[in-house]
């Protein structure tokens, strides 16, 4: 990180939302619950802090279910089986479940993502762009999904790359130690409480 700038750093939350997090939420509803993934906001919310502090950017994606006629979401094939409580209000675009949890509000800049990558179809790399960003931290969930697609997307876009070891976390310990080990290949790894130093340099 010899060229790191806080001003050209975003912190990326990668789909901190009511719906997977708080307890009347989908994921909640449906019992989907991960002590890992529990852990997270807290400390998310000291990196956001001192992102914020060191002027740095929060920008946060969004999972997003699109509803079509009569509020009945697009669900894709894959998601359908791997998520079957899912449906009618989950996740969609304007409702509480949609929204960055509370504890890690504010966000500077806020992007739906349909797909587990936030780049695919998405103004994400137009904002980062414009705002200069040209490093991207990232925390959030899931490991192996989100946060990996989303990651692997950045590098091959030129940006610097780090990834949080414990801001990170998916539904299986094995996923996420898997994922963390392949993307150590593409970008730095680092632990929250690291980041949080560097930041204060």
């Amino acid at each position: 990180m010899a060229e790191f700038d806080p001003t050209s750093t975003a912190l990326m939350l990668i789909d901190m939302q009511n719906d997977f997090l708080h307890p009347e939420g989908a994921y909640g509803r449906a019992g989907q619950k991960s002590d890992a993934i529990a852990a997270l906001p807290d400390r998310l919310a000291r990196v956001a802090d001192a992102m914020r502090v060191a002027g740095g950017w929060v920008v946060s994606t969004h999972f997003t279910l699109v509803p079509g006629k009569a509020g009945e979401p697009f669900i894709s094939p894959h998601l359908k089986q791997l998520r079957p409580f899912l449906g009618k209000g989950d996740f969609q675009p304007g409702a509480i479940g949609h929204q960055l949890i509370d504890l890690l509000q504010p966000a500077d800049l806020t992007v739906e993502k349909v797909a587990f990558s936030a780049f695919f179809q998405s103004r994400l790399e137009w904002v980062l762009q414009r705002a200069g960003i040209k490093t991207l931290i990232f925390g959030g969930i899931v490991t192996n999904g989100g946060v990996a697609s989303t990651v692997r997307d950045a590098h091959v876009r030129d940006f610097q790359c780090i990834v949080l070891d414990d801001g990170c976390a998916a539904f299986s310990q094995q996923a996420h130690d898997s994922s963390i080990g392949s993307l150590s290949t593409i970008g730095k790894i680092a632990s929250c409480d690291e980041m949080i130093a560097k930041l204060k340099e």
